[in-house]
């Protein structure tokens, strides 16, 4: 069956979409269904300096695993906080629940608090918004490559994985449009596609978001899937220090395991932290740029905590609340460790992290208006890394010649 399926694909490639064919525009499109499915047959020819059973799919596919917990306990999370509320959804995320309770009346369980109830119900806001992603974001994706005339790069899964889950679970759908096409056209393929992108595409798109639809994107309603319901991320609260954060009824506890209102895969450093394990075990993630990220932001969290003299200020709150809210944990493990936008040399890497772990906590700080800093340090990260690299490299040449002239 499996080789039936796969020469099935080459014979329509070879019969519809080759070179001299009428719908060779659609060889991207048919090559990127191959490949997703099956192992590349195609081998290389002429002299090489690495061969690697790694190829580029291997390690999207590895990032995706690695994303897994994050999804599955923000969908949860979803349903949780909504639960929490007692009320219903409106707008079409209810019609859904009510077309299940009508086709399967015995499923009325899903509006109920316990983990199938809530997963369900996450499951209805969280599925149309990744829907929408994929669908627009490879309607680009293949249409760049049958203009330019190169493979559909598997780079825009982890890309159409990952932004669903940093946004808001009512994001409305019109948005997800707009600001996904945003990130894949404008973020990437303008300059190339896959390997030339600078910016990591998923935060563009979140970033069009912010600054495009603020109003609506960070006000306290849009982290709960409810109508009527105003209940603002503990990050806003950390504002006023720790003890508003424990007086708005979050703890540690909550925090660390991610059961509080925020973006849907971001709100678990636990979930995050078996992410970055899997990631960094498998060789995936740059363990550098991990460790660096968190000593500069946590670092520098500590510091202005002890000299802080307002003990009811965003200063005040200490390294370990900077850690388990927001996307602190989040972007440090899987988007600062974008293997394209990200630092390449090692020391680059270190510098690269260092940065962006200490702006994340002086946005945080020093922004009352931006309570959340990890997007714009990690954009900001990705704007510096070639010149953080560039005078690595130079240093490292200046150093050579140096010890070739003592010899």
């Amino acid at each position: 069956m499996i080789n039936y399926l796969r020469r099935t694909i080459k014979a329509i490639d070879e019969k519809y979409c080759a070179e001299d064919k009428k719908f060779r525009g659609l060889h991207p499109l048919v090559e990127a269904i191959d490949t997703f499915f099956f192992t590349p047959d195609h081998k290389t020819t002429g002299t090489v300096h690495v061969r690697d059973f790694n190829d580029f799919k291997r390690v999207m596919i590895t990032v995706i695993l690695g994303l897994i917990p994050c999804a599955v306990f923000g969908i949860y999370n979803v349903g949780y906080q909504a639960n929490l509320t007692g009320t219903v959804p409106g707008d079409w995320h209810g019609s859904i629940l009510s077309f299940i309770d009508k086709i399967l009346p015995f499923l009325h369980v899903f509006r109920s608090t316990n983990v199938l109830g809530c997963f369900v119900f996450g499951l209805c806001y969280y599925l149309p918004v990744y829907i929408v992603t994929m669908l627009v974001g490879l309607f680009w994706e293949v249409l760049f490559a049958a203009i330019y005339k190169h493979e559909v790069n598997e780079g825009f899964f982890v890309t159409g994985f990952i932004f669903p889950l940093i946004c808001p679970a009512t994001v409305p759908l019109w948005q997800v449009t707009l600001a996904i096409t945003f990130g894949v056209v404008i973020g990437k393929e303008i300059f190339g596609g896959t390997g030339r992108n600078f910016l990591n595409p998923a935060l563009v798109a979140r970033a069009f978001l912010f600054f495009a639809y603020s109003g609506q994107i960070t006000g306290d309603k849009v982290w709960i899937a409810a109508d009527g319901v105003s209940k603002a991320t503990p990050l806003a609260y950390a504002r006023g220090g720790v003890e508003a954060i424990q007086n708005a009824g979050y703890s540690t506890f909550d925090a660390f395991f991610g059961f509080i209102p925020g973006a849907v895969g971001e709100t678990s450093t636990f979930c995050c932290m078996l992410g970055m394990i899997f990631l960094i075990v498998v060789g995936v993630a740059p363990w550098r740029i991990v460790a660096s990220t968190f000593a500069g932001g946590l670092g520098l969290a500590a510091i202005l905590a002890h000299f802080s003299a307002n003990p009811e200020s965003a200063a005040a709150i200490g390294p370990m609340w900077h850690l388990v809210l927001g996307g602190f944990a989040f972007g440090a493990i899987f988007m600062a460790t974008d293997p394209v936008s990200a630092a390449q040399s090692n020391l680059g890497q270190i510098i690269y992290g260092l940065l962006i772990g200490a702006l994340i906590v002086v946005v945080r700080v020093y922004n009352p208006a931006y309570p959340e800093g990890a997007m714009l340090a990690i954009l900001f990260g990705n704007c510096v890394a070639p010149l953080i690299d560039h005078f690595v490299v130079e240093a490292n040449i200046r150093r050579r010649q140096k010890r070739l002239q003592a010899r």
